[in-house]
């Protein structure tokens, strides 16, 4: 993938007697983005540090996480866009084609899962979300895909309002009980 100049923005239409809000520009990442990834992504991490601190380890790791994206990015099977408002990088996602053979019980299926979306806070409501979730699945749609699934944490309320409200439905449940 390599990052494309992006198109000037419509502007968004405000409410009454507000300034109009530029539109979120969205455009594919690179490996060069990796570092870019690993700062954005504390924004996501922290909500699941502080409510499953069982799982998810406490304080940033972006000298772990930069060669881990860097990894990811440099993937054939990953799509990954980073999310601007106003000239300042406020989310990323990333997601990955999969390409699923049939058997004696499932139907062949080439799908995109999309693994990671954050967005700073400061840029909540703005369409930054959408936007990414709109490039994900316009790349999986390019791809083949018939679906873009993904997966949200129960505690994050927030998270799961939102994907409902962008036309996700529950598609099963994952369950957990400690032993």
């Amino acid at each position: 993938m390599t990052p494309t100049e992006p198109a000037s923005p419509p502007q968004s239409v405000p409410p009454a007697g507000e300034e109009p809000r530029p539109a979120p520009e969205v455009r594919p990442a690179s490996i060069r983005d990796a570092a870019l990834l690993a700062r954005l992504n504390d924004f996501v991490h922290s909500v699941h540090a502080r409510n499953r601190p069982d799982v998810f380890r406490s304080g940033a790791a972006h000298a772990e996480l930069v060669p881990i994206f860097e990894t990811h990015l440099a993937r054939e099977d990953v799509r990954a866009f980073v999310a601007h408002l106003a000239g300042r990088p406020v989310g990323y996602a990333l997601a990955v084609i999969a390409d699923r053979p049939g058997d004696a019980l499932v139907r062949p299926r080439t799908f995109v899962i999309l693994e990671h979306l954050a967005v700073d806070p400061r840029a909540a409501r703005t369409g930054v979300a959408t936007a990414l979730v709109e490039a994900v699945r316009t790349a999986g749609g390019r791809e083949g895909c018939s679906s873009l699934l993904t997966d949200v944490w129960d505690f994050n309320a927030d998270a799961r309002a939102f994907y409902e409200a962008a036309g996700f439905t529950p598609m099963r449940h994952i369950l957990e009980r400690s032993i």
